[in-house]
C-alpha cells in the first residue's frame, strides 16, 4: 500500500479553523444554531469545532450534539452475521426550526448523511440542514449530496481509501488517501 499525507500539522489545524470563520459568518453567535457530529467519527470534528468556535467567539457554550445513525442506514441488515453495535445519541435539545449543521470527516457516496437527515427529524424539523466535512471525495456520489462547508475537497478513486486520523484515539491529525493494492 503506498499511503499519501494529504493533511497534517499545522494544515490540519488551520483547517478547521478556517471552517469555524466560515460558520461564523453565516451563523454569528449560534443563537439560533446546532453543531451535531455524526457518529462515530464525524463526533471529534464537530468537538474540535465547537472547542475552536468557544475560543473565537469567546462564549462558554455552542449548541452541540451527538446523532447515531446506525438503525436509519440503507445496508444495517447487510454486517454480516454479528450483532449490530451503536454508538450514543447525545442531543439534549430539539432542532425545531433551529439551523443544524451535519458534521462528519468523510463525504463520498452520500449514505452517511441521508441516514442523518432521517434521524435528525425525530429531534424536529429543522429551519434548515447543512453539512460541513472535513474531507469530500468528489465524483463518487450515490446520492445528489454536496457539502456546505469543506475542509479538503480531493478527486480519488474508489479503490482508495481516506483516513481520517484523530489525536484523541490515533495520537494524530492526519488525513491520508491510501491506495489498497488488489491481489
Amino acid at each position: 500500500m503506498q499511503n499519501s499525507i494529504l493533511l497534517s500539522g499545522a494544515k490540519f489545524k488551520i483547517t478547521i479553523q478556517r471552517l469555524c470563520h466560515q460558520l461564523i459568518e453565516n451563523h454569528q453567535d449560534f443563537s439560533n444554531s446546532v453543531i451535531v457530529g455524526i457518529q462515530p467519527r464525524g463526533v471529534y470534528l464537530a468537538n474540535r469545532i465547537v472547542q475552536e468556535l468557544k475560543a473565537i467567539l469567546d462564549v462558554n457554550k455552542v449548541p452541540s450534539g451527538d446523532l447515531d445513525i446506525t438503525f436509519f442506514r440503507d445496508d444495517f441488515r447487510m454486517k454480516g452475521s454479528l450483532p449490530l453495535s451503536p454508538s450514543s445519541t447525545n442531543m439534549n435539545f430539539i432542532v425545531e426550526n433551529k439551523k443544524v449543521i451535519l458534521v462528519d470527516d468523510v463525504l463520498w457516496t452520500g449514505r452517511t448523511i441521508r441516514s442523518a437527515l432521517d434521524a435528525i427529524q425525530s429531534f424536529g424539523r429543522p429551519e434548515k440542514v447543512e453539512l460541513l466535512v472535513l474531507v469530500d471525495r468528489r465524483f463518487a456520489r450515490h446520492l445528489p449530496i454536496e457539502p456546505d462547508y469543506v475542509g479538503l475537497p480531493i478527486d480519488s478513486i474508489n479503490s482508495q481509501k481516506v483516513i481520517v486520523s484523530w489525536a484523541e484515539t490515533d495520537k494524530k491529525d492526519q488525513v491520508l488517501l491510501v491506495n489498497e493494492e488488489k491481489n
